[in-house]
């Protein structure tokens, strides 16, 4: 059959990023129930994986100055403290307590929400199923845009927390992932003044990429960009 060439013209393309990226000054991240007791029950993820991809999120949140929200439930009665991970990035952010285990269903969360004023809405916590889906759902509906940082949060087993990933995807949420999201904010290794910050970051909490930075650091002095 021969081809069938459009009449349309290519669109002009601009050396300019995409709006659904995300921006240090663009959205709110709220990081929901990183506790112990709901730790205990988590299996889609190492809990030593969780930890460190929820203090990767965090530090990078602290470090560019992103507008973030703490929430736990039932903290001194059930769950326990917030990871001290989170806690040692934002040591002097207050901590909201919920007894909703949906988190956009509690006024002082939502308050915050308002307060911040913020379209877009990034999500990282424990369940997925749970204490994920509930506020991504319910933020989506009142014409949020929301993502989800998958490895930052997790389940009881890998079933639920990927049904829960696809149920928010399919409702227009956006997944993505702990170093995929302190890169994003970077972005452009020009960006000189927060360089040493994220690759520092990266250094520590960043797998085998850090480990990368850190063998060419030491090796030959290489860096991202040539700074």
């Amino acid at each position: 059959m021969p081809m069938i060439i459009s009449s349309k013209t290519a669109p002009k393309a601009t050396a300019t990023a995409g709006s659904a990226l995300l921006t240090p000054d663009d959205h709110t991240l709220i990081m929901i129930d990183h506790q112990s007791q709901m730790a205990f029950a988590t299996k889609s993820i190492d809990p030593v994986q969780l930890r460190n991809n929820a203090g990767l999120v965090a530090e990078a949140a602290a470090g560019f100055n992103v507008s973030t929200i703490l929430t736990t439930v039932a903290e001194k009665t059930f769950s326990g403290p917030m990871f001290s991970e989170i806690k040692d990035a934002f040591p002097t952010a207050p901590v909201i307590d919920r007894t909703s285990m949906n988190s956009w269903e509690d006024q002082n969360v939502i308050d915050a929400v308002n307060r911040i004023g913020k379209r877009k809405i990034v999500l990282a916590g424990l369940w997925t199923g749970v204490c994920i889906v509930g506020p991504a759902l319910s933020a989506l509906e009142q014409g949020f845009d929301v993502y989800v940082i998958a490895d930052a949060s997790g389940d009881v087993s890998e079933e639920a927390h990927q049904r829960a990933m696809e149920r928010m995807v399919q409702a227009g949420a956006h997944p993505m992932t702990s170093l995929q999201y302190l890169l994003e904010l970077q972005r452009d290794w020009a960006r000189t003044e927060t360089y040493s910050m994220t690759t520092g970051i990266a250094s520590r909490l960043g797998g085998a990429y850090g480990l990368g930075i850190i063998y060419a650091k030491n090796m030959f002095g290489a860096s991202e960009g040539g700074h």
